[in-house]
């Protein structure tokens, strides 16, 4: 009776081992050295490089990515401002777009247009902003074409972007509160 508990036990504690490990062995990963670097230099590299690092002293971080907050953003309000005729389907402050819905002027309209201004950059330049606009044609039928529009009413709603834009900072720098 003894011999058949320690064989009973003997081959409970085999299969355990054996279960242990092979949830050890599905766990474990090989590392490359180029993915986690040994040395200290390495490691600072790598960080540098994903964009990890410390500012000592206050730095700032310069970069064309970098955007300030929505209400202090001059070039964000005044698209704001000039497409506010237009319903907004998308306005994503971080990745800097706006993208209103299919608008028409009137109900009987087959024909409706969409707006989308991509921000580039936070300053008032030109090459700043990218306007794009599209127009949808709709049939007796319901069947739609889509099609991108290139004409002077891209540039007529750049220009007034960045017209308000430029009255909004200069307005913020005389310490108007107006927009």
């Amino acid at each position: 009776m003894k011999i058949k508990s320690f064989y009973h036990l003997s081959v409970l504690l085999l299969i355990s081992l054996f279960f242990l490990n092979s949830c050890g062995a599905l766990a474990y990963k090989k590392a490359d050295v180029e993915d986690y670097p040994i040395n200290d230099s390495d490691k600072r590299k790598k960080n540098m490089k994903e964009g990890r690092k410390i500012t000592i002293g206050g730095g700032k971080k310069k970069g064309g990515g970098t955007f300030d907050f929505a209400s202090s953003n001059e070039m964000w309000r005044a698209a704001i401002e000039v497409l506010d005729f237009v319903p907004l389907l998308n306005a994503d402050y971080g990745g800097g777009i706006i993208i209103t819905d299919w608008y028409s002027d009137n109900d009987d309209s087959n024909e409706s247009i969409k707006i989308s201004v991509q921000f580039l950059s936070n300053e008032i330049r030109s090459d700043a902003l990218n306007v794009k606009i599209f127009n949808k044609k709709c049939g007796q039928d319901q069947n739609c074409v889509t099609s991108k529009v290139s004409s002077e009413l891209n540039s007529e709603i750049k220009l007034a972007i960045l017209k308000k834009a430029a009255f909004i900072k200069k307005n913020k720098k005389e310490g108007s509160s107006k927009w």
